[in-house]
């Protein structure tokens, strides 16, 4: 968007600059009031025109003519409106509308020139960064076509994990570069361990339809892509029509962030975690003394957890537990509250420092239990959450012991960046036991996702932590 606007004012400059050379005057310059006004005028309908008529969606999937179509008519719609604009103020004149329709063609010409070059650009980057995974899920016998296929129109810029055929058991062998990871009867299995941002099926019009395969997909929270020579009506979640490769497909997902909406969420991330990591430096200041001499060793405690899709990351967080807690913790399973042992949660965890039960029973807590009720041990997430791993509101990362216990319908809590606090952390935190009860409350939280959600969920965050309501 940012090439786009210079485009328009050069465009603009120069349409200006060719009208007074043509006229020979000297009259309209771009810092005269008159075409100053314009100038910014035009920039600030430009951008309302990108949200408004999303005409930078989707860039990467269009072809060059379709490109040209698109730059067609977000410059004609430019210009119409600068054109009315012009009409309802007396100190522009014909001579900067004449500018205004000689900008046209030159505003046509250099911007979509500028898009072709970027794309192009943005293409061989793709591809070379490839952080979307996606596994294809077709049939061996059109397996090699399919591959082929979207290596050849990789828009978007996947890396192909893998492949798995349907119609026979070739687990171990390649198909044109690309690995057979899994069959029919283990996909779904491969998916919920893996770490598949993307599943793209596509089947030949003689091969009877996977529908429960796909259903078990879309229960996980992945994005599922459908070849559409044929629509199949498929479990829940957004469904639009995009391109994976060269095919058109249906994509459903359990929810759908636009341009903008992912773009809003990011910078809300980068903003708090700007803050967060600056308010985590003079944390450390207070905490790590207190921490080395109750406990001595390291003051960041950092621990592999399971992020968005099935990626593994390193959370960071201040140390509130001995440095044998992790040795302790089976000693502690029996007292876990969280049914099946899919989380952990004890009424009075000895393991965290200062916390002793004394011989009349009583409990005493020290430093790590204050650390851990008014939440400053989740500060260093901030940290994460500017590397892009976690968001400031999500869902909560599994372990590695508990994300392996995981059904297909728990895997739906992967299909967002965890977060510092979510839904069910603002619902209850601690008191909820159920971790089916979780799951529900995430999955809720996926499925309803706006920016306002967002920023609800983080004010009343704030409300519990004030009012010192337990670790989150």
């Amino acid at each position: 968007m940012l090439f786009d606007m210079i485009s328009l004012l050069l465009s603009f400059a120069l349409a200006v600059f060719t009208y007074n050379v043509i006229n020979d005057l000297k009259i309209y310059s771009i810092f005269n009031s008159a075409c100053f006004s314009m100038a910014l005028f035009i920039e600030i309908a430009n951008i309302a025109i990108f949200f408004i008529f999303g005409t930078l969606k989707n860039v990467l999937k269009r072809g060059y003519t379709r490109e040209f179509i698109y730059t067609f008519r977000h410059v004609l719609i430019v210009v119409l409106i600068a054109l009315l604009y012009s009409f309802n103020f007396s100190e522009i004149d014909n001579s900067l509308r004449i500018s205004l329709c000689i900008m046209a063609p030159l505003y046509l010409v250099i911007t979509y020139t500028v898009r072709a070059i970027w794309k192009i650009i943005l293409k061989r980057i793709s591809a070379r960064s490839a952080k979307r995974t996606l596994l294809l899920v077709t049939t061996s016998d059109i397996a090699f076509e399919v591959i082929e296929n979207i290596k050849n129109n990789n828009f978007v810029g996947f890396n192909i994990i893998g492949l798995a055929t349907i119609d026979c058991d070739m687990v171990g062998h390649e198909i044109n570069g690309v690995k057979i990871v899994a069959n029919k009867e283990t996909v779904s299995e491969y998916v919920c361990r893996g770490w598949v941002d993307e599943v793209f099926v596509n089947v030949p019009y003689k091969f009877d339809f996977p529908h429960e395969l796909v259903n078990d997909f879309v229960i996980t929270g992945v994005t599922v892509h459908l070849n559409i020579e044929d629509l199949y009506d498929t479990l829940g979640g957004k469904r639009l029509v995009e391109k994976v490769g060269n095919y058109n497909v249906l994509t459903t997902s359990i929810n759908y962030a636009t341009i903008g909406q992912a773009f809003l969420k990011r910078a809300l991330d980068i903003c708090g975690g700007i803050v967060g990591a600056f308010l985590t430096g003079i944390i450390y200041l207070f905490l790590a003394p207190a921490i080395y001499i109750k406990s001595p060793g390291p003051i960041f405690f950092s621990q592999e957890r399971v992020g968005k899709n099935g990626k593994k990351f390193k959370i960071y967080k201040f140390r509130s537990m001995y440095l044998d807690a992790e040795d302790r913790k089976q000693e502690l399973k029996e007292n876990n509250r969280v049914k099946d042992g899919m989380m952990f949660k004890v009424d009075f965890d000895e393991r965290i420092i200062g916390n002793k039960i004394l011989p009349d029973g009583t409990h005493k807590t020290g430093i790590g239990d204050f650390i851990r009720r008014t939440s400053l041990d989740e500060f260093p997430q901030f940290i994460n959450v500017l590397k892009g791993e976690m968001s400031l509101v999500g869902t909560r990362p599994p372990t590695l012991d508990e994300w392996e216990k995981y059904e297909l319908h728990h895997r739906a809590r992967l299909a967002t960046k965890p977060g510092i606090t979510g839904m069910w952390q603002v619902s209850g935190r601690s008191k909820i036991t159920d971790f089916e009860e979780v799951v529900k409350l995430d999955t809720k939280y996926i499925t309803e996702w706006d920016f306002k959600l967002d920023i609800k969920i983080l004010l009343k965050t704030i409300v519990i932590v004030l009012k010192q309501d337990g670790s989150m």
